[in-house]
């Protein structure tokens, strides 16, 4: 879900149990200043992970197991959550009488600054949705209701309202061209929205890129795009569709892997309709889909994002 549509507040209390230590400290810094705190007292530190895994260590604990649950130590706390553990060996009980006000004041700081670090990230980032929220906004305001605010292609309504147009004006043939997305809801399961949507705007893109100025391009669906090429020329809609297979598998990224099924269908008419072109299309799309999703490396490509 977009950062702008929940409360900052409501985000921050959430967002704290996907953050580990290394997300708001630097880890090397801590090891340095554990280093030269042993040196300087006489004892040994060991920082862990919420769960008791071990962030940093100074000495040895191979022999020492943290039950963070009946001996949390001291614990790091960033908004009201606890995302660490400071556990001391100390040379001899003397020295400890002499440090556990220090060992207590290096915790509450910890905390202290991890908590301000988390609130600038999760605030910049809240910030830059918010910022690509209002971006859409202004693109929708200037375009009217044409467009949609995601991909930039014409929206159903539109879509819709130009195709009765040209079934009053236009001319025949028609290449009817549907592209449904391979495994969006792979994506949106996998990797959020954010990424799915980026899936979908990738796609788009590379729609229009390859299309001709006069090419009559929609987004009917969430992952359904429809086209139309007015009397295009032999081997026009074939190729179009085809560089549009080359375009996705060329696409370079760590995370997406975009796959389009593609049906195409011709208008010979101008009395044809073009609900019925479109439904004969998308049913050349899904014998398409099958062959797409059973090819050799489909599904390793589609899960390298996995593997990170």
């Amino acid at each position: 879900m977009a950062y702008g549509s929940i409360p900052l507040e409501k985000r921050l209390r959430e967002n704290i149990k996907s953050y580990k230590l290394e997300n708001l400290y630097d880890l090397e810094k801590v090891q340095k200043l554990f280093r030269d705190l042993g040196e300087a007292f006489g004892m040994e530190l060991l920082l862990t992970q919420r769960h008791g895994e071990t962030a940093v260590a100074v000495g040895d604990f191979s022999d020492f197991e943290p039950d963070v649950e009946t001996e949390p130590g001291r614990k790091i706390r960033v908004a009201e959550r606890t995302i660490g553990h400071l556990y001391v060996k100390l040379s001899s009980p003397e020295a400890g009488q002499k440090i556990e006000a220090v060992l207590d004041d290096l915790a509450e700081l910890y905390s202290f600054l991890g908590e301000k670090q988390y609130r600038f990230r999760e605030t910049a980032i809240y910030a830059d949705e918010l910022e690509e929220t209002l971006e859409k906004d202004r693109y929708q305001a200037k375009h009217g209701e044409h467009v949609d605010a995601l991909t930039g292609l014409l929206n159903k309504t539109y879509f819709d309202g130009r195709l009765k147009l040209l079934k009053e004006t236009g001319t025949a043939p028609d290449a009817l061209i549907c592209v449904n997305i391979n495994d969006w809801k792979f994506v949106n399961s996998n990797y959020g929205d954010e990424e799915s949507d980026r899936l979908i705007k990738t796609v788009a893109d590379i729609l229009k890129m390859e299309a001709k100025p006069d090419y009559l391009i929609g987004r009917v669906d969430g992952d359904v795009f429809y086209i139309v090429i007015e009397v295009p020329e032999d081997g026009e809609a074939l190729d179009y569709c085809r560089r549009i297979k080359e375009a996705c598998l060329a696409f370079e990224d760590s995370v997406l892997a975009p796959s389009v099924a593609i049906g195409m269908v011709t208008r010979l008419s101008v009395e044809e309709d073009f609900a019925e072109g479109f439904s004969e299309a998308e049913y050349e799309m899904f014998r398409d889909k099958f062959d797409e999703k059973n090819s050799p490396g489909y599904r390793e490509r589609l899960e390298k994002g996995l593997a990170k």
